[in-house]
């Protein structure tokens, strides 16, 4: 295990460890007008949503590293309290990079990055046309949380009005993770794609009490094939397969194992666990269950 104090790092290197270890981070692509109407775009990492009543999202443009002065978004939103933090998916994410560049005051990145800026229903600062969700914010608060380089500065903001475009959406009307195509921000000029097989489903244990890790049987629990996140699958059922039904899977399914591994015990009891996390890796537990309990079934 490799451990710091931050009090033992350098800037540059404590930034690298947070933004490496804490990953893969939303990205909010934030829309500003100062009172001049000049527009700013820009992207911030230090970012999610807190709060559904009322809807509220943080965003943070950070004192830069290298003189602790302000970023332009955090200038314009004390003179327009008002932003659209659009979501970056990854037909854009160059676009995005192109306009962390750090341009002059007044240089307006819909421009340099050749992206559309569309007029917003609610607030002053236009909308990213191609962003698959644009946001549309009033700053309710501002909070800095120091004047050297590197501190973060919270912005507080309260969404007014929410866009998603008509092909990421559901039936229902609710943005789907598999439409979005959305990116994430990791260390160094890493990346991540929410896309394809990169995606995966955890069922969440709602309305279920599941037993625990702790309340399964020594042998499984102990167990030298099963990962951890299998045995969480495990503890997830509210209570075990009844006996009955362990031996019908027992005679149906698991006969040639049985039979191949009859005259050794601790083979038999490695190829059950072996088939279980098979199972348990198709989402099948009620099936890993059984297979398990098999190996002690009369």
């Amino acid at each position: 295990m490799t451990s710091y104090a931050p009090s033992e790092l350098d800037a540059r290197k404590l930034h690298q460890c947070l933004l490496g270890g804490i990953a893969p981070r939303p990205i909010a692509f934030v829309s500003t007008q100062d009172e001049q109407g000049r527009v700013n775009l820009a992207p911030f990492s230090y970012f999610n949503v807190f709060s559904a009543n009322p809807p509220l999202l943080v965003f943070s443009p950070a004192r830069r590293g290298r003189d602790g002065s302000t970023k332009h978004t955090w200038d314009n939103v004390q003179r327009v309290p008002e932003v659209v933090v659009n979501l970056v998916d990854h037909a854009m994410v160059h676009a995005c990079s192109l306009a962390s560049t750090d341009y002059a005051e007044g240089v307006d990145e819909f421009v340099k990055t050749g992206l559309t800026p569309l007029s917003s229903d609610a607030v002053s600062p236009p909308r990213v046309a191609e962003a698959p969700v644009q946001l549309e914010c009033k700053v309710v608060k501002l909070e800095s949380l120091g004047d050297q380089g590197g501190a973060g500065q919270l912005v507080f903001a309260e969404i007014v009005k929410m866009h998603f475009r008509d092909d990421v959406v559901n039936d229902a009307g609710v943005p789907d993770a598999t439409l979005l195509d959305l990116v994430g921000r990791c260390g160094g000029d890493h990346y991540v794609r929410a896309h394809g097989d990169a995606l995966f489903t955890v069922p969440k244990p709602l309305g279920v009490m599941g037993m625990g890790v702790d309340a399964l049987p020594e042998d499984i629990r102990t167990s030298r094939v099963l990962t951890g996140n299998q045995l969480a699958m495990l503890g997830g059922a509210e209570a075990l397969p009844d006996e009955t039904d362990v031996n019908e899977h027992k005679l149906l399914e698991l006969a040639d194992l049985f039979m191949e591994h009859e005259d050794d015990g601790a083979a038999l009891e490695q190829a059950l666990h072996q088939h279980a996390g098979s199972l348990l890796d198709q989402g099948m537990v009620d099936e890993a269950w059984k297979t398990l309990l098999s190996f002690n079934a009369g």
